[in-house]
């Protein structure tokens, strides 16, 4: 079973997807986990030590280079998995996300991307962590590690909810705790099981 998670930065959904792994690790259950970051938080941090003012196109330049090697490699990896084992691959994060930074950003979508989302082997489920972004900054805020500005996570909230793939997602209320999160997930995992079983037979 392959799912991704998508959500703006503090929803929780790097927290969830070890959580993921971890129980069904704990299961005896075949587990991985991929995390298709873009270095966006490495970036930022750079920038701001150096004094940098990045121009939106060429932090996305650079982002999506990052994002798009990273979730081609992991593809491979959840195919070979999925040869080697019949478990349970977690992606942090996807191509969705650089879609909806290009939109909170106001760049558009280009063509590779929407390309790449409709050629790679579609994921069984898609799950967005939708949180408060003023929940969200004060999370950031507290983890101490990047930086986001509370303007610049509701535009990227925004941007999320436009995307027309969103329709597609199966959406969790991220405000509560890691546990209540985790809940969600379980039974939307538990919901899409039945329909994969009879597909593979």
């Amino acid at each position: 079973m392959l799912i991704v998670l998508t959500g703006i930065d503090g929803s929780g959904k790097t927290t969830a997807a070890r959580a993921l792994v971890d129980s069904a690790r704990a299961e005896g259950r075949n587990a991985l986990l991929l995390s298709n970051h873009a270095g966006r938080r490495h970036l930022s941090l750079l920038s701001e030590r150096l004094g940098w003012n990045l121009l939106p196109r060429f932090a996305d330049f650079v982002e999506s280079g990052i994002r798009l090697f990273n979730v081609l490699v992991h593809h491979a990896r959840a195919s070979s998995a999925a040869r080697r084992f019949d478990g349970l691959v977690v992606m942090d994060r996807h191509l969705h996300c650089q879609l909806a930074l290009r939109q909170a950003n106001g760049l558009g979508r280009g063509r590779l991307i929407p390309w790449l989302l409709g050629s790679l082997p579609a994921p069984d489920l898609m799950i967005h962590f939708d949180v408060d972004p003023r929940v969200a900054h004060d999370r950031v805020t507290t983890r101490g590690t990047d930086k986001e500005t509370l303007a610049d996570l509701e535009a990227f909230r925004a941007a999320y909810r436009s995307l027309p793939e969103f329709d597609d997602f199966v959406v969790v209320d991220a405000n509560g705790t890691p546990d209540d999160v985790l809940a969600q997930v379980t039974r939307a995992m538990a919901a899409v099981e039945p329909a994969r079983a009879s597909i593979s037979k």
